[in-house]
């Protein structure tokens, strides 16, 4: 069995590929394999001609992101994998200070690098940052991003912490905890899949760590662009599939409700900026969510059963609408700690 296989997820990423493998291959001290969505551009041409080394695992039809690494990761041995995306620019020995605080460190079940941005590396991205959090709401932000607002790396977030969930950006997990739990959920096709899967380690007393001495630089938005309605569509159902299948009993109608109002005002603010297709991916969310609720039920009562943390410190118990908003709070240090 290996120490560690790294397994980068490739769609039509060809371009991707060309620039960014080739880092990974000289600063990864482990076997990288790219797994291969059912692409139709060059990519795995450019695979076979010019890195004949990598391992392929193809698939015959795109999978998405979550099933795709699903099924990836049951074709590999290893005591630890890693998700990394096909748009992440590596250096030095990253995966060392990570295999090393996971091997001391055994509670510990997943953790990821310091991620700042490929086009501005003296700013934290978007997706990760320093490690990310989740307000009672179920709003994401991290150590270094608060919703659009991204801070300068300055050092100010360079301790290990324990956070509610790692980036799929450059996610290192030990594999048996992975299957253990489940991985990641397939219906959600791509976006929040990962803290859904986060969610389940932490309330299963597993700890996620932010291991900042390794650090990566990810381009962000390579597969859908932020402005997408497809990807609006995705982050909100799938934001609602996320709170439906974890929260606890006591909260799930009041917080359930309280979304329902704060999606409706998220669609009439992109109506007024004329962002039409976006503002009908909000409802399509929350028509899809009715519909296909009844297939949660089951992993909610399993997720409930399971449950050993009662109380997630990381998953917080005010607003970071409300903090950001209203009270100007845009930086994570300013934030209730």
């Amino acid at each position: 069995m290996e120490k560690v296989a790294v397994i980068i997820l490739n769609w039509n990423g060809a371009n991707m590929l060309r620039r960014f493998l080739p880092g990974v291959l000289q600063h990864t001290n482990a076997t990288v394999y790219v797994a291969d969505n059912a692409s139709t551009d060059e990519s795995l041409q450019l695979l076979a001609t010019e890195f004949p080394q990598v391992p392929i695992i193809q698939f015959p039809k795109n999978l998405g992101f979550a099933e795709g690494y699903n099924e990836a990761i049951k074709k590999v041995e290893a005591e630890y994998v890693v998700l990394l995306n096909s748009d992440v620019e590596v250096k030095d020995d990253w995966l060392a200070p990570l295999v090393q605080y996971m091997d001391v460190h055994t509670d510990v079940a997943a953790s990821q690098p310091k991620i700042l941005s490929w086009y501005a590396p003296h700013l934290f991205e978007y997706a990760g940052a320093c490690g990310g959090y989740l307000d009672y709401l179920g709003y994401p932000f991290c150590r270094g991003r608060i919703f659009g607002t991204l801070e300068e790396d300055k050092g100010q977030y360079d301790s290990v912490v324990p956070v509610f969930w790692a980036t799929g950006a450059a996610l290192m997990v030990r594999k048996d905890v992975y299957e253990e739990v489940g991985g990641l959920d397939a219906r959600f096709f791509a976006h929040m899949e990962e803290i859904d899967f986060c969610w389940r380690l932490r309330s299963r007393g597993y700890g996620i760590v932010c291991v900042p001495t390794s650090k990566v630089y990810h381009v962000g938005g390579g597969t859908l662009p932020k402005e997408n309605p497809f990807k609006t569509h995705l982050n909100f159902r799938n934001n609602l599939y996320m709170l439906y299948k974890n929260l606890p009993d006591q909260s799930l109608k009041s917080v359930m409700c309280m979304r329902y109002w704060l999606d409706l005002l998220a669609a009439l603010q992109f109506t007024l900026k004329g962002e039409w297709r976006s503002a009908r991916a909000v409802f399509k969310a929350h028509t899809e969510f009715r519909k296909n609720k009844h297939l949660f039920v089951a992993d909610r009562s399993e997720n409930i059963a399971r449950t050993k943390c009662k109380q997630i410190k990381e998953l917080v118990p005010y607003s970071i609408l409300w903090a950001y908003y209203a009270k100007g709070k845009k930086h994570f240090s300013r934030l209730p700690q």
